[in-house]
Formats: C-alpha cells, structure tokens, sequence
C-alpha cells in the first residue's frame, strides 16, 4: 500500500533547468570555454560540487579545492538572482493539482531534492506547507544515483521505501529511486527514463487512482 510521495523538485515540480544551464554556461565562459544544453543535461540530480567537477572536466580546467568552493558560490549566486522573482506561473502542469490531492487523501509527502534552494522555490511556489519532510543538498552527503536523499525522505515519514512512490526526471534520479526500493516514476522521456517502474510524460491529467492503477499492474 503506497502511503507517501517523495518528488524531486527540478523537471518535476518546476522546470528550472534553463535557469541553472544559464548560470554554469556563464561559469564556463568565464573560464574560456562553452557548454551545451545536451551537456547541461547530465547535472540533472547531481549535486552542485558534482556539477561543478564535470563543468571543469569539460573545459579541462584543473584549479585547487579553495577555488572550487567559490566558483560553486558564485554560480549559486547567479542562479539565485534568476530564480528570485519565481512564482506559481513556474509551475509545471498538473504538479499543484496533484500535491493537493495526495495532502487531502492524508498521504504523506517529501520533497528528494539536490537542490540547496528548494525551500526558496517552495515558498516562491506556494507549495511549502503542502510537505511534511524536505530532503535537499543541505541535508545530503550524497548525489544522485546514491539513494540516500530518497531513503532520508522515507525515513522523515516513517515509512519504508516500499511504501513510496518517487517522481523523477533524471537517469540519476531513477536510479536511486530503484536502488533504494521505491516505486520510480519517471516523468518525461520514456526511452531515457526506461530504468524506471513506469514513466509518464508530465503530472498533467494524474491522479493518486490512476498511479495506484498502474502500480497494481505492475505487481500483477
């Protein structure tokens, strides 16, 4: 019986993919050289100091440990400054509806996030007081395909892994999911999301009966 729902934040709740490309492209052109969009797609769930590393890989930059944490420092700021004037407009389709369904059928719900700006997007979002646990990079050790931020939310509701579904958008993020013992839903590309239990292309038009129709077909 599914009685807790962890989301990701980033692909699922909002779209600010674009806004964190922007920040470490701009990183990168600073340091001389250029990333892709296709590129900026393998930081999906990865933790910043993880996406820094390959930034730097990418550029066959090499600098010492000190100048890592205030390359990461600055490229939070920009983010940040992008991200300051969010609000529910940044929503992605069915992900307010779907939130508010799980809260009034008394289910419980954690955010999974490597974020470290989750409570801001929360509150910018108005979707804060809807979750009983959140579980981002200020409280992991761990990025993504370790599934601790996942277990870290199943243990802040007290339930076992098996009892939660998690929404992801990341091979990274499916992996842990899968790793850890959860139900993965991927949401978006079913050929890049193929690892996860079942995938959806958006929260448009879903409902907490229909994910249980489709976990019920899966342990037929």
């Amino acid at each position: 019986m599914i009685k807790g729902y962890i989301f990701d934040l980033d692909g699922v709740i909002v779209d600010t993919a674009m806004y964190h490309y922007n920040a470490w492209r701009k990183l990168a052109n600073t340091l001389g050289f250029d990333i892709t969009e296709a590129q900026n797609e393998n930081l999906k769930g990865v933790s910043r100091t993880e996406s820094l590393k390959y930034i730097l890989n990418l550029g066959g930059v090499n600098i010492p440990e000190k100048e890592k944490v205030k390359m990461a420092a600055i490229k939070n700021t920009w983010y940040v400054d992008s991200i300051s004037n969010m609000n529910k407009s940044e929503l992605l389709p069915g992900s307010e509806t779907l939130i508010k369904e799980i809260k009034s059928l008394g289910l419980m719900l954690s955010l999974g996030s490597a974020s470290k700006n989750s409570i801001r997007i929360l509150k910018a979002t108005g979707l804060i007081d809807y979750f009983d646990a959140i579980i981002d990079g200020n409280k992991t050790t761990e990025s993504k395909p370790h599934p601790q931020v996942f277990l870290l939310g199943a243990e802040a509701l007290n339930l076992k892994p098996e009892e939660c579904i998690v929404f992801e958008d990341s091979i990274n993020g499916i992996k842990a999911a899968n790793a850890g013992g959860f139900i993965s839903i991927g949401v978006g590309d079913k050929d890049i999301l193929n690892e996860a239990n079942f995938v959806i292309p958006s929260l448009k038009d879903v409902t907490v009966s229909s994910l249980e129709n489709q976990i019920s077909r899966i342990h037929c």
